[in-house]
């Protein structure tokens, strides 16, 4: 197996939190129905490649109820029967409603692949057009695809169709860029193809996660269409959610990177939704024993060897801005086993608090920019379906599923 520890650069602290925002009056916020699916808070886990696995999965929804999607599943790959593809596609009886965010540029491909999704009985399938790894965008992929809104709507029928009854999702980005902004015409193509909810990561291709979401083209986006809007981006606190909810008018929040280390960030979430205060931060000994749980849960699911590899990021995420933690991060980051991974831990004072400065912690992606690379005379037709190229045979597969951002 293929470690993807590489796709995430090193957790940097960020600003203070701002002024509270009071928790939701009784009646304030309705649930989010997405066709059939009832999902109370309206909170969304947002898929993350090399992240939304069902272990994590599985701790976020034990701290909170809401939907929780897996990471991206590459059609292709998942058809030819790859083991891991298939692996990271799987749930256990435990999870529901289970919920598949795919991606695929191809039509046959992706009505196949939902109609399989359920059969296997799978509740809610999400797709992703909001990818900006240069790799995806070179090819006409990912964030790429809502450029050509004939080509988006013909991939999104396909999902539709194969999916049956099952409700299908989208999730976009503004753009490419300020030049070339999409999500309004995606808003439409959702609504024409039978989409039943789409979420916007506001922000551009070209911002990748820099800079400060723009929370005004959520609002937009609401304006222009009749069906239930998620937000993407920038949910760091319970309060976060609330304000972009009051602020925009969507129906639900995606959450992200905000949860990177902090599962129990659900708990708080389900608290201010139901009116309550937020309970505080775990303190040190009790995110010890949520990173064992995690550890476990990881190395049941895939393996030892590979289990423990990638909880080494999760370390570094879970220990950012306790005192005395930076020596602990530099072994925890080259563990063989979870013993060993204990024994690093155990040097750190139990009883230290949750600091204040990781609270809004950048964990995970970056805050660069980028020129998005689109393929040689792209923008000349937009108006053409013609599906993009996607990779072929194991091998190219492999390297294109480790390029992979949930968007």
């Amino acid at each position: 197996m293929t470690d993807p520890t590489h796709e995430f650069e090193p957790a940097g602290l960020a600003a203070p939190s701002p002024a509270p925002e009071p928790v939701a009056q009784p009646g304030e916020f309705a649930p989010l129905l997405i066709g059939s699916l009832r999902v109370d808070p309206p909170v969304v886990l947002a898929p993350m490649a090399g992240v939304t696995n069902y272990p994590f999965r599985t701790l976020c929804r034990e701290f909170g109820a809401g939907l929780y999607v897996s990471e991206m599943i590459t059609a292709r790959a998942y058809l030819y029967g790859n083991r891991l593809t298939r692996l990271l596609a799987s749930s256990r009886p435990d999870e529901s409603p289970r919920s598949v965010q795919i991606y695929g540029a191809d039509p046959i491909d992706v009505h196949e692949m939902a109609r399989q999704l359920v059969d296997e009985g799978v509740q809610h399938i999400d797709m992703n057009f909001g990818c900006p790894v240069p790799k995806v965008t070179r090819t006409g992929g990912g964030a790429a695809v809502p450029v050509k809104p004939r080509l988006l709507a013909r991939i999104v029928r396909a999902a539709v169709h194969g999916a049956g009854d099952v409700p299908v999702t989208i999730k976009v980005r503004k753009g490419i860029d300020e030049g070339i902004e999409t999500y309004l015409d995606a808003g439409r193509v959702a609504e024409d193809e039978g989409v039943r909810a789409i979420g916007l990561h506001a922000r551009t291709a070209a911002e990748l996660y820099s800079g400060a979401a723009d929370w005004g083209a959520i609002a937009r986006l609401v304006e222009h269409v009749s069906l239930p809007v998620l937000g993407n981006g920038d949910i760091w606190e319970a309060g976060d959610a609330l304000r972009m909810m009051r602020s925009t008018g969507c129906a639900g929040v995606i959450v992200g990177r905000g949860c990177l280390g902090r599962p129990w960030l659900f708990r708080e979430l389900a608290q201010a939704f139901r009116g309550e205060s937020p309970d505080p931060p775990p303190n040190f000994g009790e995110i010890v024993a949520i990173i064992e749980r995690h550890a476990r849960l990881l190395t049941s699911f895939f393996d030892a060897t590979f289990g423990i590899r990638q909880m080494r990021k999760w370390c570094t995420w879970y220990t950012i801005g306790f005192p005395g933690s930076a020596k602990a991060r530099a072994e925890l980051v080259r563990i063989d086993s979870i013993d060993e991974m204990l024994a690093i831990l155990r040097r750190l004072d139990p009883a230290l608090p949750f600091p204040a400065a990781a609270m809004r912690a950048h964990r995970g992606k970056g805050g660069r920019k980028q020129k998005v690379t689109l393929p040689h005379g792209y923008l000349d037709q937009r108006d053409d379906d013609t599906p993009p190229r996607t990779p072929h045979g194991p091998a190219e597969l492999a390297a294109f599923e480790r390029s992979l951002s949930g968007g």
